[in-house]
């Protein structure tokens, strides 16, 4: 394990270690509870609100429960494989953050940054004034924004496509560096740090750090960094011939069926450039559970150590104070991750400091470090009301913290 000089001595970081990577309980699992998830998520494809899913229940230790039910592609009855591939949306965005904590680690950055000194295109930002009409006023923020606001979405950066940009970004021909400049060049919302507003720009920015200080392309600075290090084989932003053939298809519904859903954003796009880093990843069950005990063990799987004990800890503490955050009440952020304040509603069941992340096709995983659980649900649905309110999500997280033998 390494310390870092500057930022914790020997004792500190052992003390970092002990706290995070032991959990309050030693859990075990119930087998004959693990066996409810399969049914209740068969009961989703049986109503026809999803095709198929894959889940993964388990600690730091092991893996309790892995499940595949329904289907990859519904049209064809081609079953569920335990090691189909999502497209994981925003789940994507932690490993990202975890990308930037790397090379803060190795000094080649500070979150306290500001982000025009690596990237020059974002000096001399201006802030919304007023609006009148077609008439916009802009002004000069009170600070530029820094790393740190991009990590939690206090950066004030418009959070969705530029205008007119939409079509080029689903197809995905522009290169990152093209799409964080046009980024670049648009007034911020706010005054940066002053409220919370999610922010898929604000990642992908993040994402151009890692290529401009690493020297290297964000799929390959995350593949050797962290996919390699994890055995995570699939886990990727383009995948191959063979990996694209596990692909689960994504539906919508109507009128109570299900539907191939028509995104043109969802599928690999051919001849793509743009590796997405706020929601651009492809993986399974089993690689993500990998990342997950990597982060319940503070940072380390096996004899893979990929970020510090204190990296952890920052990156999954609360960074937003009292900020109104997330899609569902009682959250809060950290360094990428979502972090469950005050456990209500769809996480009731869970313990304070629950931190994971959800995706725009339904996708989530969850962290629970008192409980020495992490929970990972894999489906492939839009028109979800609130995916992170889903009652998918609540019953695999129910039925998760149920079988943990008391």
């Amino acid at each position: 394990m390494r310390c870092f000089k500057n930022s914790c001595g020997e004792l500190s970081c052992w003390l970092l270690f002990a706290t995070l990577a032991a959990p309050l309980m030693a859990v075990e699992f119930d087998p004959s509870k693990l066996v409810q998830i399969k049914t209740k998520m068969q009961s989703y494809v049986d109503q026809k609100v999803i095709a198929g899913a894959v889940t993964v229940v388990g600690s730091r230790n092991s893996i309790a429960s892995l499940e595949a039910v329904g289907f990859q592609k519904l049209e064809t009855k081609q079953p569920m494989p335990h090691d189909a591939l999502f497209r994981i949306a925003s789940m994507t965005k932690p490993i990202t953050a975890i990308g930037i904590m790397i090379l803060q680690e190795e000094r080649k950055l500070s979150v306290e940054d500001l982000v025009e000194k690596h990237l020059p295109e974002f000096r001399g930002q201006r802030i919304v004034a007023s609006r009148d009409g077609e008439t916009l006023t802009l002004k000069k923020p009170a600070r530029a924004i820094t790393i740190r606001d991009l990590l939690t979405h206090t950066s004030s950066l418009p959070g969705g496509f530029p205008v007119g940009m939409a079509d080029l970004y689903a197809r995905r021909q522009h290169t990152l560096a093209e799409a964080v400049l046009v980024s670049s060049q648009q007034p911020l919302d706010f005054e940066p740090g002053s409220k919370w507003s999610y922010c898929n720009a604000g990642i992908d920015t993040l994402g151009r750090i890692i290529e401009v200080v690493s020297g290297q392309s964000y799929e390959a600075f995350l593949t050797a960094n962290i996919f390699k290090p994890l055995e995570m084989h699939d886990t990727c932003v383009f995948p191959s011939e063979a990996q694209t053939a596990r692909i689960a298809s994504l539906y919508d519904s109507e009128d109570g069926e299900l539907i191939v859903a028509n995104r043109p954003i969802v599928g690999p796009a051919t001849g793509a450039k743009h590796p997405i880093p706020a929601g651009g990843l492809y993986s399974t069950g089993a690689d993500l559970a990998k990342l997950y005990q990597a982060m319940l063990s503070a940072g380390s799987l096996k004899t893979a150590k990929i970020i510090s004990p204190e990296s952890v800890l920052t990156m999954t503490k609360v960074q937003t104070g009292d900020l109104v955050c997330g899609f569902v009440p009682g959250m809060s952020f950290g360094f990428g991750w979502a972090v469950v304040k005050e456990p209500k509603g769809v996480n009731v069941m869970v313990s304070p400091g629950t931190y994971g992340h959800g995706g725009a096709f339904g996708t989530q995983g969850w962290i629970d470090r008192q409980q020495d659980l992490f929970v990972v649900l894999l489906i492939q649905r839009v028109g979800l009301a609130n995916a992170d309110g889903s009652d998918i999500r609540r019953d695999l997280q129910q039925l998760a913290v149920d079988a943990i033998k008391k």
